[in-house]
């Protein structure tokens, strides 16, 4: 039966899913710091006591929305040759916590024990397993690569600069870093005014690294 909202027209019945989605939806437009249960009723059109009907609290909807940011996650599979599956996993979290800026710290800050965390994290210990890792080798694999991915995208949707303002940065800040003095940073800001060099950080640059180092753990190489 549909219920009426706070405007005086009706509306399908709320549920979680309807409640964690609009959530994550005004998080994307707003910022996760403007996002309250006021705001998330109005949104709804219902009044905020009927939130708690399908979120316990606050912390509840945090935890509700970062588990359904990690469900967008691509996962690894046990049948996946493991560098394959990692490469796509991690690309597949940092192309997700793009879409959804607000999540990285959110995901980070929370002990997350979702049915989709706890998925996530167990294909992930799979594969690495199959592939012949301990169970305390997979661990801090795993853990490396997400502080790659979290740490990398953090800072990538702070930065100040976009991309195609690094070579203007570098001529304003270039008289600030003489060569005399600087000699090293000169010459690369040098590059990137040049053209030489985007200076523009490579997500897959670090992965690469670290996977490599897991093989060569792996083959005792």
């Amino acid at each position: 039966m549909a219920k009426t909202s706070t405007n005086g027209t009706s509306r399908p019945p709320l549920n979680r899913e309807k409640v964690l989605h609009t959530a994550i939806r005004l998080a994307d437009e707003q910022g996760l710091a403007a996002l309250s249960m006021r705001k998330l009723a109005q949104t709804l059109g219902v009044e905020a006591m009927s939130l708690y009907n399908h979120v316990a609290n606050k912390d509840d909807l945090l935890d509700g929305i970062a588990d359904l940011v990690v469900a967008e996650m691509a996962a690894p599979t046990i049948d996946q040759e493991w560098k394959a599956a990692m490469r796509a996993r991690a690309t597949s979290a940092h192309e997700v916590l793009l879409r959804h800026p607000w999540a990285t710290g959110l995901i980070g800050s929370r002990l997350n024990v979702g049915p989709a965390m706890l998925r996530y994290i167990d294909a992930t210990l799979g594969c690495l397993r199959t592939a012949g890792f301990s169970y305390q080798q997979a661990d801090r694999a795993w853990n490396a690569m997400d502080s790659h991915i979290y740490g990398f995208t953090l800072q990538e949707v702070n930065f100040p600069l976009q991309p195609d303002e690094y070579a203007a940065a570098a001529t304003q800040f270039l008289p600030r870093i003489p060569a005399d003095e600087f000699p090293y940073m000169n010459a690369l800001s040098q590059l990137v005014i040049d053209g030489e060099h985007t200076g523009i950080a490579d997500f897959d640059f670090g992965l690469t690294l670290i996977l490599d180092g897991l093989e060569r753990l792996l083959t005792g190489g």
